[in-house]
């Protein structure tokens, strides 16, 4: 099989060799430049979309440009950087080349623009022996394996409630400033993955020093991939920085690597998309969105996952910014639909200062069944989470006293437990939890420790109160408020 991958890739080296190979330079004009959108004329019948060209300015620099739509007498580019200086007439030049990337394991650490530019002012990057195209093909989905085992996050809400298996793609959902960026570095900074590459499709400008030095820190940049595309940053520029997330995830996972994908954000992405096809003339559908937008995003999500034979895996974390905290927004719900799982992070949650504020009931992995390495470690989650959706339900009488202790067994329990369950959900940013601790803590709050082990809840977590039949504790009458 390896003799049979080497054989394989030699050849695809050989075929990029060729493609990239000197040949003849064609060369059109500018005909029209309406808002993001440059028509070419004379290049009917050579262009075709996706390929890259360059538009001469008037005393600027060349702009490159990127086919984006082809009519019978024109082809539609679109611009990696603001088109002031085009005027009609200008000379465009298509080098007959397609936008390939070598990646090396010289790029860990590094900081890349969407074109694959060096940001960081640390030099060049280095070069790798195989060419690497931006869209790459989903893995065939006979050809996968099957997703492995548990991967440890580190944060304990999540591997004890939504366990993530090696391979599968999971998504976090929330509204802004609700915690998005800073679950992904504690992700980042505690994943068992052999490499992390990171995407900010669309970050505001300020916050990307603030997630590689405070964020990630050091550690987490030295064994990551970060590519950046910030929210001022042509649309064009900000879908190219995603594909070239994906596609050097995709580069690591041939080598055999397990590769831990984090996208921050998908939303942004399809903002992307919607901003290039309703400038080609694409008609709008669900909330102003092309239907083209649904099919990208299925094909770059498709393409995470487990690989094939000797590959890697890669296990993607993308993140979903929700408008108007809507979680049935467009987008939100055809993400949900192709990914593995959710995370629904809450701003209720949030304003109570609990963090990170996963909403555990409404968050499903679904092959949480199967990932955990004990099967009672699912029952036990599954108490615990039905135990928090009971609370929940009740929250309102329970806070303004209208709830009377003894009139239902299950919110008497709810009671008790959920202001443990809460602070066991609570974790600082730079807190790291291996996940059999997380498991133990979470028996503890519920049963008093696994079943052989015995110990007693800590006090800290598990709330006032002597142990009562099967090691669950019971709160004081004085912290029932009961109605006259």
């Amino acid at each position: 099989m390896s003799e049979r991958n080497a054989a394989s890739r030699a050849i695809d080296e050989a075929a990029s060799r060729l493609r990239g190979l000197p040949g003849p330079v064609w060369e059109g004009e500018i005909a029209s430049a309406l808002g993001m959108v440059l028509k070419v004329r004379g290049l009917s019948g050579v262009l075709s979309a996706g390929d890259l060209c360059t538009v001469e300015r008037r005393n600027m620099s060349p702009l490159n440009c990127q086919v984006v739509g082809v009519e019978q007498d024109h082809s539609l580019l679109m611009s990696f950087a603001d088109t002031e200086g085009v005027a009609a007439g200008a000379r465009v030049t298509f080098p007959e080349k397609r936008f390939r990337i070598r990646v090396s394991d010289g790029w860990l650490g590094r900081v890349i623009g969407p074109m694959a530019q060096p940001i960081d002012g640390k030099g060049p990057l280095p070069e790798g022996p195989f060419a690497t195209p931006l869209k790459g093909t989903p893995p065939p989905a006979f050809s996968r394996r099957r997703v492995g085992d548990m991967v440890e996050t580190g944060v304990k809400a999540i591997d004890a409630f939504t366990p993530i298996c090696r391979g599968q793609r999971m998504g976090i959902f929330a509204g802004s400033g609700v915690g998005k960026s800073t679950l992904l570095s504690m992700l980042a900074r505690s994943s068992a993955a052999d490499v992390n590459v990171i995407g900010l499709i669309g970050e505001r400008g300020r916050e990307v020093q603030e997630f590689l030095q405070r964020d990630l820190g050091e550690e987490g940049l030295a064994r990551s991939i970060v590519i950046v595309a910030t929210s001022d940053e042509s649309p064009l520029a900000r879908r190219q920085a995603a594909y070239l997330t994906m596609a050097v995830a995709e580069d690591q996972r041939k080598r055999g690597r397990h590769v831990f994908c984090m996208m921050d954000s998908v939303t942004r992405f399809a903002h992307a998309l919607r901003e290039i096809g309703l400038a080609v003339g694409e008609p709008p559908s669900a909330r102003g969105f092309p239907p083209s937008v649904f099919g990208e995003l299925a094909h770059l999500l498709e393409r995470s996952g487990p690989g094939m034979g000797e590959q890697g895996d890669i296990t993607l974390a993308a993140t979903v910014l929700v408008d108007g905290d809507d979680h049935e927004d467009p987008v939100a719900d055809a993400v949900r639909g192709i990914l593995d799982g959710h995370l629904k992070l809450t701003r209720t949650i949030a304003t109570r200062g609990r963090f990170p504020a996963i909403d555990v009931p409404g968050s499903v992995s679904r092959l949480a069944p199967d990932c955990y390495p004990d099967p009672a470690d699912a029952e036990v989650a599954a108490e615990a989470r039905r135990l928090m959706s009971v609370y929940e339900e009740k929250r309102d009488i329970i806070s303004i006293g209208l709830y009377k202790q003894g009139s239902d067994p299950e919110t008497d329990l709810a009671v008790e437990k959920v202001p443990g369950l809460e602070k066991f959900c609570s974790q600082d940013r730079h807190e790291t939890v291996p996940a059999k601790e997380a498991m133990d803590r979470l028996y503890q709050q519920l049963r008093g420790g696994r079943a052989g082990q015995g110990g007693a809840p800590q006090p800290d977590e598990a709330g006032a109160g002597a142990p009562v039949g099967g090691g669950l504790r019971r709160m004081p009458p004085a912290e029932i408020v009961e109605t006259p």
